[in-house]
């Protein structure tokens, strides 16, 4: 799919108003690449034919978030131009916004924020700066199978869902070698879930290894662990997308799974990825 005549027919959407068309209850809005147009996804189907789903977008480099977690002001104003009609909170809830990250300016400011932490670092100033590399792990997470993520229900701050509905449970574990002993998850976080993802980042925020589990299977081999499970790497090791090809069928982008992947697992990755 050629995302430059995308975006012009995102242009062209936008360029007038649709008050009297059925599209402001689409459920998916495609961003242009300046972010001030929109165009709903069913729009964009009637010219691409290529364009069968959400995922025709997410394999080629898109990502979407809902709305709600977006803060994209200039969607709200576009919405309410475009349809003659306020943007309701029960209608904004049910929206999502389709985009493409521009991966040259994230990939730079992960060396610039690299270089930033080493120093803080080496001053004895940041001495646990892991928020970060866990919600760049769980952006990773979301880019590579297509994840949306939404407001939580819970007090949980926000869920990941996968397309069939399948709710995913992320984990980020932040070093360049693994800890003795495994990595720390909730057993409640992990029973809340139909999937359990580990995403290894190194210290330099780029993914070294990728881990995907049946969260059925963690909370059955690790029952006895109590209310906290520890899982070790000689435990899930066979679940390593270095390792195994098991789970491959869950990746939607593997072009960004290798851009953002330590050379070292893109080189055991690439060939799986390309058969």
């Amino acid at each position: 799919m050629d995302i430059e005549k995308l975006s012009e027919e995102i242009t062209l959407f936008s360029s007038t108003t649709h008050g009297s068309s059925d599209y402001d209850r689409d459920e998916y809005f495609v961003m242009s690449e300046d972010r001030n147009e929109f165009a709903p996804l069913k729009y964009l189907q009637k010219k691409f034919t290529e364009l069968k789903d959400i995922y025709s977008l997410l394999k080629i480099g898109f990502v979407y978030d809902s709305f709600e977690l977006s803060n994209n002001e200039a969607f709200q104003q576009w919405y309410e131009k475009q349809f003659a009609k306020k943007l309701l909170r029960r209608d904004a809830r049910k929206i999502s916004i389709v985009y493409v990250p521009n991966n040259k300016l994230i990939l730079d400011q992960i060396g610039l924020v690299n270089k930033s932490y080493e120093i803080l670092s080496q001053e004895q100033i940041l001495l646990n700066g892991k928020n970060l590399p866990t919600q760049l792990g769980e952006w990773y997470a979301k880019c590579i199978f297509g994840l949306k993520q939404v407001k939580s229900t819970s007090q949980r701050g926000f869920d990941f869902i996968m397309e069939d509905g399948k709710r995913v449970e992320i984990q980020v574990e932040w070093s360049d070698l693994s800890s003795p002993k495994g990595v720390k998850i909730k057993k409640t976080l992990v029973d809340l879930s139909d999937y359990t993802i580990i995403i290894y980042v190194a210290k330099n925020f780029m993914i070294r290894e990728v881990c995907f589990l049946d969260s059925e299977y963690v909370s059955r081999k690790f029952s006895n662990k109590g209310h906290t499970l520890f899982l070790k790497d000689t435990d899930v090791i066979n679940y390593f997308f270095s390792k195994s090809s098991k789970h491959f069928d869950k990746i939607i982008n593997p072009l960004t799974f290798l851009k953002y992947a330590s050379p070292n697992l893109a080189m055991k990755l690439s060939e799986k990825l390309n058969q």
